[in-house]
């Protein structure tokens, strides 16, 4: 008998409650998911689904009220916030739907910012190496408010690649994007991921984006609804976001329900 791997992540009956109003309400529902290293899993499902808190627990942002999330098998629910933001600055990666780029650092800045303060080697070099992938080689020393939208979001693609995370983790990634300029980051996106031999778990509402995936999870009401990918993986759901300039920092604050 071959002995299973560890997954790149797991979940078990994970849920997620939340006060709202004098009541209670369940925004993820016993949500069992298993995802492996170098997989390309979509998450699909209508706002209020439990997409981005799903992200969020999965990069432990926020803890479950059931169940467990492992990452490497580690269970983030038993970590400490600065055992928590040390296993995020070395694993985890994300990109944002609005690109949380620090104004005040140039793009290369920007990109340098998360391997320096995980001590990365050769920084500087990975930087240059990332921005003349996503082709602004020329562009490093200009500020985000002198790129365009899609420049932007490519710099960030940069920055959540460059300290080399096992896991990305990308919320509506072409969500402030148009139709051509999105398709290009999504398009730069796979093409880093199949690269890099990342993990990729990416949030969208977008059936066209989902499709370029090896596999979608559809949630519905908090539950995992329909799995194409894996048998058995059952669900939960609901809405939290946000991570902000403390992870472009690499910090990476739970955020506020």
């Amino acid at each position: 008998m071959v002995p299973m791997t560890t997954p790149r992540l797991l979940c078990e009956g994970l849920t997620r409650r939340l006060p709202s109003g004098g009541h209670v309400i369940t925004v993820l529902d016993d949500v069992d998911l298993r995802i492996e290293a170098g997989e390309f899993v979509a998450i699909l499902g209508p706002s209020g689904s439990g997409k981005s808190t799903l992200l969020g627990l999965l990069a432990g942002l926020d803890r479950p009220s059931v169940g467990t999330v492992q990452l490497d098998g580690v269970a983030l629910e038993r970590l400490d916030e600065d055992a928590l933001a040390l296993l995020r600055r070395e694993k985890v990666g994300f990109v944002f739907q609005n690109f949380q780029l620090l104004a005040n650092l140039t793009a290369r800045e920007n990109i340098l910012l998360p391997m320096e303060l995980g001590g990365k080697a050769g920084a500087a070099a990975r930087a240059d190496e990332l921005l003349a992938r996503v082709g602004l080689a020329e562009r490093g020393h200009h500020y985000p408010s002198q790129l365009s939208g899609g420049e932007q979001q490519r710099v960030a693609l940069a920055r959540a690649f460059g300290p080399r995370p096992s896991v990305l983790l990308a919320d509506e990634p072409t969500g402030n994007l148009d139709r051509d300029t999105g398709r290009n980051a999504l398009d730069l996106l796979v093409d880093l991921r199949e690269a890099e031999g990342t993990t990729l778990v990416l949030v969208t509402h977008d059936p066209q984006v989902a499709e370029r995936a090896g596999r979608r999870v559809r949630l519905e009401g908090g539950r995992v609804v329909e799995d194409d990918g894996a048998a058995g993986s059952r669900g939960g759901g609901m809405a939290g976001d946000d991570v902000a300039q403390d992870v472009a920092r690499g910090t990476g604050a739970a955020p506020a329900p």
